[in-house]
């Protein structure tokens, strides 16, 4: 305002922004357009010339001349409105990104209105966890070591109670929490994130996590599917990983998200004095503990988390558990290769695997 930087604003900054918006309903008077979603995105300027400024406060940073703001909307409408027609593709553009905006805009109403509504509805106890006692602080870092306090806390996610008990049985009650899934969880492959508030499992799992509104609330420092060796266990697993791809991609950039390895099989001689046995976590360690057993060792195959004691699974979720993490680069192809394997496209997925199929000659 006559040179006088205005950063508080005033009249010539509001007439600009309520030209702005009038100019681009009269551009298109078909659509109703709200000035909160043109002005997003965009970076405007406005320069005003006049006698006898009206500054509001002695810093001079707001303008008042309530008086004059019809004739600058007026201005800045015909001048805007002209600059829309000057540039018809520019415009096109431009209408594209508004009506993107509104439609952002009106799910993340409803995804609020949800919010709320579940907030209120679910209990203060989410009844699927089974909690620890020490949680993760992003916000209180150890100056020595540059890690949070809590980094070394996690959360199991495993299917049915089944595997949860012997999970619950076995956990450090002080570091490692459980959450129970109830079967499979949804697919949202292809859902908006409005349909996570009205799916409870869901629901839960993110108040758990507390990842609702910020990243930076998480309180595990390891989120860890545990999930059975079968093909129900390793459906689980993809539809887990896709939820946290789609939605919080970045837990999975930060490296906080892990598979648990557990044993496939247990080798032992049931004969001998010393009970020898070994856990093998691969068909390779399988035959190496078959070796070292010798002829009439015992082979038992895991099929399920549950068939394994508390006392067994303490080392397995112990300071030497294994765990792969869950990786993903910054790769354009990430949603069509999301959408590939877990959307609805089962025909065409089918014709890749048979196309891609490698078979043993051993199998047969």
């Amino acid at each position: 305002m006559n040179g006088q930087h205005t950063t508080e604003g005033g009249t010539h900054l509001t007439a600009f922004k309520e030209g702005l918006t009038k100019a681009l309903n009269e551009y298109d008077p078909k659509k109703k357009i709200d000035g909160d979603d043109v002005r997003e995105g965009i970076i405007g300027a406005i320069a005003i010339r006049m006698q006898d400024p009206n500054f509001t406060g002695q810093a001079k940073t707001k303008l008042g001349n309530p008086e004059k703001r019809a004739e600058l909307v007026a201005d800045i409408k015909k001048a805007a409105l002209e600059m829309l027609h000057r540039a018809p593709k520019e415009t096109e553009k431009l209408l594209a990104k508004v009506e993107e905006t509104a439609k952002l805009r009106s799910q993340l109403n409803t995804i609020k209105k949800q919010a709320r509504e579940r907030t209120q509805a679910v209990s203060v106890r989410v009844p699927q966890l089974k909690d620890c006692k020490e949680h993760l602080r992003l916000d209180k870092v150890n100056p020595k070591t540059g890690e949070a306090q809590g980094e070394d806390t996690m959360i199991f996610l495993t299917e049915g109670k089944s595997a949860g008990g012997t999970l619950g049985n076995a956990r450090d009650a002080m570091k490692q929490a459980v959450f129970f899934l109830r079967g499979k969880p949804l697919n949202t492959c292809s859902l908006n994130k409005d349909v996570l508030y009205r799916n409870e499992e869901f629901f839960n799992l993110i108040k758990t996590l507390d990842i609702e509104e910020s990243l930076e609330h998480l309180r595990y420092g390891k989120i860890i599917f545990a999930t059975d060796a079968d093909v129900d266990g390793l459906h689980i697993r993809m539809l887990l990983t896709t939820f946290f791809m789609r939605f919080y991609k970045q837990l999975v950039i930060d490296k906080r998200v892990f598979i648990l390895e557990t044993p496939l099989f247990r080798v032992r001689k049931p004969k001998a004095k010393d009970k020898e046995q070994y856990y093998c976590f691969s068909e390779e360690e399988r035959l190496a503990a078959i070796e070292k057993c010798g002829k009439g060792c015992e082979i038992t195959r895991f099929k399920g988390l549950g068939e394994l004691n508390a006392k067994e699974f303490k080392d397995f979720i112990g300071p030497e558990m294994r765990l792969t993490p869950v990786i993903c680069t910054e790769d354009s192809e990430l949603e069509k290769t999301i959408k590939f394997y877990m959307g609805s496209n089962t025909p065409e997925r089918k014709d890749y695997i048979m196309d891609n199929l490698v078979c043993d000659a051993s199998d047969f």
